[in-house]
């Protein structure tokens, strides 16, 4: 007999439960952890000297108190934590958006950006940990590469990006269910510059832009820059961007060139809109010959297996500009993103060469060779559940921990979760606060022209568990408490 299985039969209660306590104390413990899988049924009984049937009622017993789910031909494995109940976040109303006005961050938001630089806990950004991304193989991929072409630094570089690299992203682009060529990808200097390809391929200074509200704060930067205007469409925490409101909002203005938008994982929501919605609005807009630009960075995350679909899919008239990037799934410090364009093609290479000339190759011919092998999609796997214990970890502390009234909606992929907190808790006083003892969070006021999200709070879940991290988020709902009186 088993030293685990004399233990057991110290215990007290039938063998059993004294089985899956064993194994609900690793749980807690965190030696399992949310995704890992179980010992096999035939494994337990061998491990603990248990017949089948004790094995079969531990495990059951599991999958009963929520710790356990069993998946079909694989076995069982570790779930994510159950939290306190959370009222998730209220759908908006699908009135009038606001006038369209010209966009900007406003001289408060961007004082928030330069006072938020400096700090030892960064709860406000939308990245991961430096452990979570394979900068090692990355590394030695970019050594190999060298070596290859010793002369590499000192050669011209291809116009619109290395074309294996190119190919990669188009190989990488059918998960997503995007038929693209390689000579019609172009290699960009992240998400951010993609976006104003985009932007400056469609319209010019004054013309109107619909944007999801909220929205990232980093697309109302580039709309400023570029002095266009911003119509704000509301944005369900369910389903994405309201088509009935954008149809409205058409009704009333009649310039509007293009719609913005990131169907899969919102950010800030990180809701995913639903494929019918995603086909409907692609039609809208190609019937009415407005461009749709699909901001996509995220869609890698997904908890799924089974990977979401890009709006670009449904595109058969070149509407659609996809754009998208590697900096929050692989690579943070190589800023490689890219952007297909549909019937704008001609004139976003055009822009690309005008604006910034290519990108240097160094990185494109590492990550190709890297996206090649099937460490790729292990390091993906390993990041999407990653990211889904962090996430659920978070949800968790939130709910056990932040004013009463507080209200939010899960998310199923992506680095962070939107939070409501009651209306009279300010989330620009409670970053002043807590930015004092050296916390970064991010205010919902940065994410619209307007005050409707001035008691949002975007928190990242990208980090690592630690006792710093338990702590920063201690503060910052000890802080919520206080300002909610």
């Amino acid at each position: 007999m088993s030293v685990a299985s004399n233990a057991l039969r110290a215990a007290a209660g039938p063998l059993y439960q004294q089985l899956a306590g064993h194994y609900r104390q690793a749980i807690s413990a965190g030696t399992l952890t949310p995704g890992d899988r179980m010992p096999s049924v035939r494994a337990l009984m061998g491990l603990h000297d248990v017949s089948l049937s004790t094995a079969l009622q531990a495990c059951r017993e599991l999958e009963a108190a929520g710790l356990l789910e069993a998946r079909p031909r694989s076995g069982y494995f570790v779930c994510a934590p159950r939290r306190p109940a959370l009222a998730p976040i209220e759908e908006p109303a699908h009135g009038l958006p606001d006038p369209a006005q010209y966009v900007g961050i406003h001289q408060r938001i961007s004082a928030i950006l330069a006072r938020s630089r400096h700090h030892r806990v960064n709860l406000g950004g939308a990245c991961g940990a430096p452990e979570l991304y394979p900068a090692d193989d990355l590394r030695n991929a970019a050594i190999r590469a060298l070596r290859r072409q010793p002369d590499l630094f000192g050669s011209s570089v291809d116009a619109d990006g290395h074309p294996a690299f190119r190919a990669a992203l188009a190989r990488h682009a059918l998960r997503h269910r995007i038929t693209v060529a390689p000579e019609d990808i172009v290699v960009t200097h992240g998400a951010t510059e993609a976006l104003t390809l985009a932007l400056r391929a469609v319209a010019v200074p004054g013309d109107v832009i619909a944007v999801e509200s909220p929205t990232y704060y980093g697309l109302l930067q580039i709309l400023e820059s570029l002095g266009m205007r911003a119509l704000e469409i509301p944005c369900s925490p369910q389903t994405g961007i309201s088509l009935e409101a954008l149809e409205l909002a058409a009704q009333t203005y009649d310039n509007i060139k293009a719609v913005c938008v990131v169907p899969n994982l919102q950010n800030p929501l990180g809701c995913v809109m639903p494929d019918a919605h995603k086909q409907r609005l692609v039609a809208w807009c190609a019937a009415r010959g407005i461009a749709m630009i699909e901001d996509d960075c995220c869609s890698a995350t997904f908890d799924d297996d089974t990977p979401l679909t890009a709006a670009k899919s449904w595109d058969t008239t070149g509407t659609v500009i996809h754009c998208a990037s590697l900096h929050k799934i692989l690579a943070p410090g190589m800023r490689l993103g890219w952007i297909t364009a549909g019937k704008w093609q001609a004139r976003v290479e055009m822009l690309k060469f005008g604006l910034s000339r290519p990108n240097e190759m160094l990185t494109q011919i590492a990550v190709a060779e890297y996206m090649g092998t099937g460490a790729f999609e292990r390091h993906l796997r390993r990041l999407r559940t990653q990211l889904r214990v962090q996430r659920e970890w978070v949800a968790q502390k939130v709910a056990a921990t932040f004013p009463a009234g507080t209200r939010l909606t899960l998310p199923r992929g992506g680095l962070h979760l939107w939070v409501e907190m009651p209306a009279g808790v300010a989330s620009e006083t409670l970053f002043e606060h807590v930015l004092r003892d050296g916390i970064r969070v991010m205010p919902g006021a940065m994410f619209s022209n307007s005050n409707r999200f001035n008691h949002y709070l975007r928190l990242n879940c990208g980090n690592l568990r630690t006792p710093e991290l338990e702590a920063a988020l201690d503060t910052v709902s000890a802080a919520a408490r206080r300002l909610a009186g």
